[in-house]
Order: structure tokens, then C-alpha cells, then sequence
């Protein structure tokens, strides 16, 4: 198992991360990538960002994210 991953491999983990736990590796791989790579901490960041704001505008409509996503649809 390789410690070091591509940008790729990066932000496939910050998508992951926002739907299930990663491992203790996941993490460590992710976050060692994360001290050294600008551009995919802008991107996890950003993630997080729009998790956050997702959330908060299904709260304020009383409806779960996933059912306003269907019924636009």
C-alpha cells in the first residue's frame, strides 16, 4: 500500500469522507496529501462547504435533501 496518493485519488477520499467513515489508513494517506497539496485542500474544503450548505437549506425547507432532489427531477 502506497502512503502517497495522486490529487485524483484525493478527491475521490474528500467525496468518500462526506458519505461514510475512512479508515484509519484512508485518513492518514488523505491527510498527509492535504499538508503538502494546496489545490486538493481548496477542494476538500469547498466540499465541505457545500455538505454544510446543502444541510442547511433542507433544514430551513423542513425537507430532507434527498426528497427535494427527487421531486425536481
Amino acid at each position: 500500500m502506497r502512503l502517497l496518493i495522486t490529487c485524483k485519488q484525493a478527491h475521490q477520499m474528500a467525496s468518500e469522507k462526506l458519505d461514510r467513515d475512512l479508515s484509519i489508513a484512508e485518513r492518514t494517506r488523505l491527510k498527509l496529501h492535504l499538508s503538502m497539496c494546496r489545490g486538493c485542500t481548496n477542494f476538500n474544503g469547498q466540499m465541505q462547504l457545500l455538505r454544510m450548505a446543502m444541510r442547511k437549506i433542507s433544514s430551513d425547507d423542513g425537507v430532507p435533501a434527498s426528497t427535494s432532489d427527487k421531486e425536481q427531477s
